[in-house]
């Protein structure tokens, strides 16, 4: 067992491949001993995460998730525990490994009861696990959620928070919010994307097999080497200034320009620039859409201003559309049509959901191998895709993979479990970050930050994945009482 600490890549399965191993191993183990190890798991990390609790109620679902819940009943209570299990199973109906750790729950002497104990140290719940993925909470099971939510005790969940989408993170009301979670056999998509990260609180991974059962003999599939849905984003290392060689000029990480800052909205553009010179750009140049707009930032001197028909959008990485309102409409068929490397943000990215030519000119750079990579937040996605932001919330790995498949380029997703997808590349989602990122500008920050990582010769998939880990983690790091604002997030770069 061990607590998921987002240092390095992680592979995610789905519902359907979790369901697969589960099936493979129990060929290959004895009958009834994935239960009895995922009973014998939940149980010791009971006691790790409340070692002082002795009152433990345990509410379990009627199928093999109940069962689990079972069995971790039976081992609390041999270990001097007062567990109390509320079932919804019964043992003539339940499935055949549920009605085991039944029977041994009862002979262990665990108390049972049809309502919730009126005060307890800790809740675990046991009630649906990945099986939310097809029914939701109702009738008993959606009192004792609501229960649940009532009480102050910390709640470990088995497997999934119940109501929790194990493959898109949506949620089912009303859905179990935990303090911790315990994922079994595989890490589930939806515990980092969409309500993911808000219901499962911190999450711990059991296998529950070794990598030699996984691996099988000569008749059984290596079920270490099946393909994943998605990773789990892991800490970038390799990239930035501090690995480049001493040698180095400031034309060894590129040039960076940005594209936007309409009459009232040059802030953002100015975020955008100003992250691109901090997060580690060569030089960057800011070509505003505002005749009236400044010519110098006296704050960064380093920033130059240019006339936006003088720049050769050929030899530069583009960052457009960061402030830009209906202004950026005009400049936008010349920057997809020539530039090379190109970061389409916000006002961009409207300009394009509503105009067939710009569509037509984003679709095309593929064929060219010219560079892109788009970075909506949900709504833009929405109006990207045709379709309403609830159906891009409710399966932001779908979501972001239509887009891929509808404009051939990289992809950034923004949102609780950012998610970054390419062409021929499996989908990762994000783990760092929080709400404090929830402010003007900061996805402004996240553009500029993506043109570095570009400018400096990184592959498209891999610019994004370390720009948004990187945008993410100063987020997580940031501990003092005030807002972290753009302006002070671009300061931590």
């Amino acid at each position: 067992m061990q607590r998921v600490d987002f240092q390095h890549r992680t592979a995610l399965y789905s519902v359907e491949q979790t369901r697969h191993i589960e099936r493979a191993l129990a060929q290959r183990l004895p009958p009834h001993c994935l239960m009895q190890r995922a009973g014998l798991a939940v149980a010791k990390l009971a006691l790790a995460i409340a070692p002082h609790s002795r009152h433990i109620w345990i509410a379990c679902g009627p199928g093999n998730n109940g069962g689990d819940g079972l069995e971790a009943a039976m081992h609390l209570q041999h270990w001097g525990k007062s567990p109390v299990v509320t079932w919804l199973g019964r043992a003539d109906t339940s499935p055949t490994d549920a009605r085991q750790s039944f029977q041994r729950a009862m002979q262990a002497g665990v108390s049972f009861s049809q309502t919730p104990p009126p005060t307890y140290d800790l809740c675990i719940d046991a009630l649906l696990g990945i099986g939310t993925s097809s029914r939701a909470p109702e009738g008993l099971m959606a009192d004792w959620i609501n229960a649940m939510h009532i009480s102050s005790a910390p709640v470990l969940a088995v497997d999934l928070p119940t109501g929790l989408h194990a493959d898109t993170g949506s949620t089912m009301l009303p859905t179990v919010t935990a303090t911790h979670t315990l994922s079994l056999l595989t890490l589930k998509p939806g515990l980092f994307t969409a309500h993911g990260r808000d219901t499962a609180g911190t999450v711990w991974l059991d296998e529950l097999a070794s990598p030699d059962e996984m691996a099988g003999d000569a008749q059984g599939a290596n079920l270490n080497d099946l393909p994943a849905t998605a990773w789990l984003s892991g800490s970038p290392v390799g990239h930035g200034r501090a690995y480049a060689p001493h040698d180095s000029h400031k034309g060894s990480f590129g040039d960076v320009a940005v594209v936007g800052g309409a009459p009232g909205m040059t802030g953002a553009a100015l975020l955008a620039a100003s992250a691109a010179l901090h997060a580690g750009a060569g030089r960057v140049y800011l070509a505003l859409l505002d005749d009236n707009g400044m010519s110098i930032d006296y704050s960064q001197p380093e920033l130059m201003f240019r006339d936006l028909a003088t720049l050769d959008f050929s030899t530069l990485t583009v960052v457009c559309g960061c402030g830009g309102g209906d202004a950026v409409r005009a400049p936008l068929a010349r920057v997809l049509s020539t530039s090379k490397r190109l970061v389409l943000d916000a006002d961009a990215l409207n300009a394009v959901a509503t105009d067939s030519q710009l569509q037509s000119l984003l679709s095309a750079r593929a064929r060219r191998q010219a560079i892109t990579v788009l970075t909506p937040h949900p709504l833009e996605a929405s109006r990207l895709l045709g379709v309403s932001t609830y159906e891009v919330q409710n399966d932001r790995l779908a979501a972001a993979t239509h887009l891929v498949e509808r404009f051939d380029c990289t992809v950034v997703l923004k949102g609780s479990g950012t998610v970054v997808a390419a062409p021929e590349e499996l989908p990762v989602i994000n783990p760092t970050g929080n709400a404090k990122l929830a402010t003007a500008g900061t996805g402004d920050v996240l553009a500029g930050m993506i043109g570095t990582e570009l400018a400096a010769g990184y592959p498209p998939f891999d610019a994004a994945c370390v720009a948004v880990y990187r945008h993410g983690y100063c987020a997580d790091q940031w501990s003092k009482p005030e807002s972290l604002t753009a302006k002070r997030l671009v300061d931590m770069l």
